[in-house]
């Protein structure tokens, strides 16, 4: 098959959908893991109250999910303890095993005092991952936000301890600022281990990483952003207006308020212009591939079915020109604050 070819997909219906397949591949950090420049949230795997899990879609659809996405080149899955009360990572394992393929997974250690007073409950919360995964080793194990109660350098040790046990690969943090990356990066190398990844949320509505200094960080100390809601939490899909909000918690939150989904529109239609200019690509995917291009930068958008799977494949094989992502640019600029 050339590059960037489709692959055929059959569906549950009996119709074959077309998954673009990867070209380039990302090295996350310098911890040697090689994936492909997106990979997939699963925020939403087993997450009743938040997302409608049994409701709205269920472990079938997770697992086509996850045939879909790895048809598409797509090999790594983030998750975390937290998601669904440990439910998240079980499904992605239950899922991972169905499909019978190789997989990059990524989770997380919900630092919380109760219960988990001291760094080496780090090596607790391993082997529950691991048991709920069904795997012997995770690939990227990271800490799923700072808490002062833990001090960083204790939290970096226990990291290195899981590494050396072969029980982790490679270690990264999440929602940490600039500050604290680089002193998790030098409280790993003391222990000549390096930090892979910071996950944070980063898309063209969350401008942060760019102005608060983390981005830069990231970039100077070679270590991966990762990007959650990168497609600020379905406000870039174009699926949402003034007059049709979402339901549930979203519509609650101030960015999904009528006057904000009015004040993205600008943005939605750039992007679906765009995405026409490409061979009609949705204003999702042009957002992902806006994020793509940043360099040193995996967005990790959510899949709950096949066809947002293979909707956020089509982020791959394709890039936007440089006139492209300064109209982007420029369109956002509000947003970088």
């Amino acid at each position: 098959m050339a590059p960037g070819a489709g692959r055929g997909h059959a569906r549950g219906d009996g119709r074959t959908m077309s998954v673009p397949t990867v070209e380039e591949v990302l090295t996350i950090g310098q911890g040697g893991l090689r994936v492909a420049p997106l990979g997939v949230g699963t925020w939403a795997w087993g997450e009743r109250r938040l997302w409608g899990y049994g409701v709205e879609y269920g472990e079938e659809d997770l697992a086509a999910a996850v045939r879909t996405s790895l048809d598409a080149g797509v090999t790594l899955f983030d998750t975390a303890e937290f998601y669904g009360r440990g439910e998240s990572e079980r499904l992605l394992g239950r899922s991972l095993r169905r499909a019978g393929r190789h997989a990059v997974i990524a989770t997380k250690f919900f630092p919380w005092p109760w219960r988990r007073f001291e760094p080496r409950a780090i090596r607790r919360a391993v082997a529950g991952s691991l048991r709920r995964l069904g795997t012997e080793r995770i690939d990227l194990y990271q800490i799923h936000f700072p808490l002062p109660i833990f001090s960083i350098a204790g939290l970096m040790d226990a990291l290195a301890d899981v590494v050396a046990d072969g029980k982790v690969r490679a270690v990264g943090v999440s929602n940490y600022t600039a500050e604290q990356t680089r002193r998790a990066q030098e409280a790993l190398a003391r222990r000549g281990v390096p930090l892979a990844s910071n996950q944070v949320q980063y898309s063209l509505l969350w401008r942060r990483p760019e102005v608060d200094g983390v981005l830069a960080a990231c970039r100077e100390i070679g270590v991966t952003l990762i990007a959650y809601s990168p497609l600020a939490q379905g406000l870039l899909t174009g699926k949402y207006g003034p007059a049709a909000r979402p339901g549930g918690w979203r519509r609650a939150f101030p960015s999904f308020s009528a006057a904000n989904l009015g004040r993205a529109m600008p943005v939605v239609e750039l992007l679906r212009g765009i995405g026409a200019d490409h061979g009609g690509k949705t204003p999702g995917q042009v957002a992902l591939n806006w994020l793509i291009r940043q360099p040193g930068v995996l967005p990790i958008p959510g899949a709950k079915n096949e066809r947002q799977a293979a909707s956020n494949a089509g982020a791959l094989g394709w890039s936007l020109t440089d006139a492209e992502v300064a109209a982007l640019d420029r369109v956002t600029q509000s947003w970088r604050q």
